[in-house]
């Protein structure tokens, strides 16, 4: 079994990758992360450095994480194909905290992802602090 997470380099991203990596050891899957952001490709080593200094704690409890890639330029259709690909059993997301505008104008990745996925969807905010 896998779990995908959407995963950006900032603090939603973060927070979501952080709790795969908590549902990857409780259920026993293993971790494919995707990039939302497509400044460039997101290579295992990055996500090792996203992880820090919990990367060898998790891999020592038996965490096996590696990126993924899709050739969709979307970000929701990207998730969404790397999950059905993987036949995943749980995707995460990362949400930020948007204006009713913002929604309208802009639409919102997040809910593409929950409508979508194929599969249950975890959608984590990050810890205010």
């Amino acid at each position: 079994m896998t779990t995908v997470v959407g995963f950006a380099p900032n603090q939603e991203g973060r927070a979501a990758l952080e709790v795969a990596a908590r549902e990857c050891l409780l259920r026993g899957t293993d971790l494919l992360v995707v990039a939302v952001q497509r400044e460039q490709p997101l290579r295992d080593e990055a996500v090792a450095a996203e992880l820090g200094a919990r990367h060898a704690e998790l891999m020592a409890r038996g965490l096996t994480a590696r990126a993924a890639t899709s050739d969709l330029r979307d970000p929701a259709d990207a998730v969404v194909q790397v999950a059905q690909r993987a036949d995943a059993s749980l995707v995460v997301i990362g949400l930020r905290h948007r204006t009713p505008v913002g929604k309208l104008i802009l639409g919102s990745v997040a809910q593409r992802i929950l409508l979508e996925a194929t599969c249950p969807v975890l959608a984590v905010k990050p810890v205010k602090g």
